[in-house]
């Protein structure tokens, strides 16, 4: 891992998965058999650069080096001057807890400043989501349940975290983008087929194939994942009840180099995953129903479920050509989240049985470029639109009240509350890398975003950053950021509230102000220091003032989240990294402080109780993901073929109680391992690994069930034991 200032129309899933395993058959049909591995010439990483003579074609060059030389020449779009960026890359997912295996937000985790939560959530810097994922440079539009658990990480060659003051480039979600650098086909040269299972009757077969033909790169994956801990726990035992899942997802990065300055690439993926919603045991029914099946009124029989459906499909050309870089990207993504109640069951104990099925069509166009003017000046510039259409279809199940509030009747009515919305984004920017003199360079710049949705909105953001080169081993780094954050169209709560007068749905507060775009003021500095070639450590810190801040929530059973405003908000932390890496040993440690608060609800009322309402119009509140102290650590030692690893998280506790005042007990998690490799004869590799996972079996709670859009307890995963084979070939 490495902290570093940079200076310079809906897809079917079967449908989908069909078209990348028919890709796959036909392209390993194809690897051609002079590639440079099987030649014995030298195999350049993907940073390394040919020159070749003028009149040598594309074909004759080594697929390898080509694609090295356009990825470089696409990362030269992608500023992060003046941004942190924490780089975690193959090396350091291997020797991490459960490696490629592990959900890819166990990966992000190991960063600084992440705290976790359940069902996949990152937290970064304090924030709720206000992520942004991009694959390859391009910009994927996040779906209604995030990308916590759909991103195979076997897909990933390298990912950064870029948090701080980014750069013009960056607009709507802003609190980290999650830049992912998929595994490219000529580098592998073959594929690997494994499977790996163990404790919570965990069975995770998978396989992957990479390479090329003539000019032809490709890269594909698929993975199957059924266990019976898909969701957090609800209580501290070792195994949940009725919290079974099963995930399929595919992938495929193929791309078609037209000469050495210019490609074509198509990006493919497609998830489905079924959830059971884990039951907690000896709750209280609270309400009578009529006709109802006896075993119904234990909280152990009920059988809430929840399917997810996620494909997006990218279309991109890249092109360089007289010191100019340049993308075209068209993105399209469909996401689908279905919540099936068990309604006898959720009408005794909530007093309302909730049908959810949301789903969100986005297509949108990206555009960037890179122009290097002269030695001292590098412009930059691009544009983002984007069209979502999301539809949310409901029908509850309730009883009838009384004036008063009692249940006045033991038979339920059935309410459909249907909505939709067509969303539309733009995004413009234009930035200048500015090289003063040789130890300072000044990234300066601004965008402009539209947003039109359930509100208007649009905000011109200037951008500036300053990095200092004071010597050779130190940075530092300086900069501010005027950020426009969109409330997620896939996630508003739209429901009607005149229809639930009178029922156990009914709110108890009438009111639902439209949620509306957040504004913000951000500063971020920081330094970097190298002392020694092998150890390097970094300091950063920042704050943000924001103007009717976005916080999100559950509020039902259903795992999904809705947004809401507070009028006012505020982050601010530190947070500090040091990595180590000499010959065979690598180790490292994060820790990061983060303090977060808001004050009155400024939307989305209809969501909270009167008390709540009326402590936080005059109170700033801990936000409810607010984790004072998160660490992560981590050291492994490879000794030829044998790896050995061991790794640790830490949080706090994120925040409990009425209105937040409370904090859930602090918790650590260890994690140790082993890998080896066989070689094979003629026949490729085997390779070999054990996992345990929460070494000491710590029985920590994530949640408590209280606190400000928090629904239900959840349990971090008890010790687990896991092994698995692969056959790399």
């Amino acid at each position: 891992m490495n902290l570093s200032i940079s200076l310079f129309c809906p897809f079917s899933y079967s449908r989908l998965l069909s078209i990348i395993g028919a890709s796959s058959i036909l392209f390993v049909a194809s690897i051609s058999p002079t590639s440079a591995q099987e030649t014995g010439s030298p195999s350049p990483t993907l940073n390394e650069q040919s020159t070749p003579a003028a009149d040598q074609s594309s074909q004759a060059l080594n697929p390898v080096t080509v694609v090295g030389q356009l990825n470089e020449a696409r990362d030269q779009i992608v500023p992060y001057l003046g941004a942190t960026k924490y780089s975690i890359g193959q090396t350091e997912i291997q020797s991490m807890s459960q490696g490629d295996n592990a959900p890819f937000n166990q990966v992000i985790l190991r960063a600084p400043g992440v705290a976790e939560d359940s069902y996949g959530q990152l937290h970064v810097r304090d924030e709720h989501a206000n992520l942004q994922y991009r694959i390859d440079g391009i910009l994927i539009p996040e779906g209604i349940t995030g990308f916590g658990q759909e991103i195979d990480t076997r897909l990933v060659e390298n990912v950064d975290l870029i948090t701080g003051s980014l750069p013009a480039q960056f607009g709507f979600r802003t609190s980290g983008i999650i830049d992912i650098q998929t595994k490219e086909g000529p580098n592998l040269n073959g594929g690997a087929v494994s499977m790996y299972g163990g404790s919570h009757e965990t069975i995770n077969p998978s396989f992957e194939a990479g390479g090329s033909a003539g000019n032809f790169n490709y890269f594909v994956l698929g993975s199957y994942d059924s266990n019976t801990l898909g969701i957090e726990n609800p209580t501290g035992s070792t195994h949940a009840i009725h919290d079974r899942t099963a995930q399929y997802k595919g992938f495929a990065d193929l791309s078609y180099i037209i000469d050495n300055t210019s490609r074509i690439t198509l990006i493919l993926s497609g998830t489905y995953s079924d959830f059971q919603i884990p039951n907690n045991p000896n709750q209280t029914p609270l309400f009578a129903l009529a006709n109802a099946d006896p075993n119904k009124f234990n909280s152990s029989n009920l059988n809430e479920n929840q399917h997810e459906q996620n494909d997006y499909a990218i279309l991109a050309y890249q092109k360089t050509f007289d010191g100019v870089t340049l993308q075209l990207a068209a993105f399209s993504r469909y996401s689908a989240t279905l919540f099936t109640p068990d309604n006898q069951g959720d009408l005794i104990f909530d007093g309302v049985a909730s049908r959810v099925d949301r789903n969100i069509f986005s297509n949108g166009v990206q555009f960037d470029a890179s122009w290097s003017i002269n030695e001292s000046h590098t412009l930059r510039g691009g544009f983002l639109v984007t069209v979502e259409k999301a539809v949310v279809d409901t029908n509850d199940l309730v009883f009838p009240t009384t004036v008063s509030g009692a249940q006045a009747s033991d038979v339920p009515i059935s309410i459909t509350d249907n909505s939709s919305k067509t969303g539309t984004y733009y995004g413009l920017y234009l930035q200048d890398e500015w090289k003063v003199f040789e130890p300072l360079t000044i990234n300066f710049g601004g965008r402009y975003d539209i947003v039109d949705e359930y509100a208007h909105a649009s905000q011109l953001s200037p951008r500036v950053n300053i990095v200092l080169k004071l010597t050779s081993s130190t940075t530092l780094h300086a900069g501010y950021a005027r950020y426009f954050t969109p409330p997620p169209l896939e996630l508003v709560a739209t429901r009607d509230l005149a229809k639930f007068v009178g029922t156990t749905n009914q709110s108890a507060v009438n009111i639902s102000t439209a949620v509306k775009p957040e504004r913000a003021h951000y500063f971020d500095a920081g330094i970097t220091q190298q002392i020694t070639p092998a150890f390097s450590v970094g300091v950063d810190s920042y704050y943000k003032e924001a103007h009717n801040l976005i916080d999100e929530g559950q509020f039902g059973a259903a795992l999904i989240f809705s947004p809401f405003n507070y009028l006012h908000g505020n982050q601010y932390g530190t947070e500090f990294t040091a990595n180590y890496a000499q010959g065979g040993f690598n180790a490292y440690f994060n820790f990061g402080f983060e303090r977060g608060t808001g004050e009155k609800f400024n939307s989305g009322q209809f969501l909270f109780g009167a008390d709540e309402i009326a402590f936080v119009a005059n109170h700033y509140v801990f936000l409810d993901h607010d984790q004072r102290y998160t660490a992560s650590a981590g050291a492994s030692y490879t000794y030829q073929a044998t790896t050995i690893y061991g790794d640790m998280l830490y949080g706090n506790g994120l925040r409990t109680g009425f209105a937040n005042t409370d904090e859930v007990p602090a918790y650590w998690v260890f994690n140790v391992g082993l890998s080896h490799t066989f070689k094979l004869p003629e026949y490729g590799k085997i390779q070999v690994r054990f996992d345990v996972t929460n070494l000491f079996n710590n029985a920590y709670q994530l949640r408590t069930g209280s606190g400000i859009g928090v629904f239900a307890p959840q349990y971090g995963a008890r010790r687990g034991f896991f092994g698995g084979v692969s056959w790399i070939f």
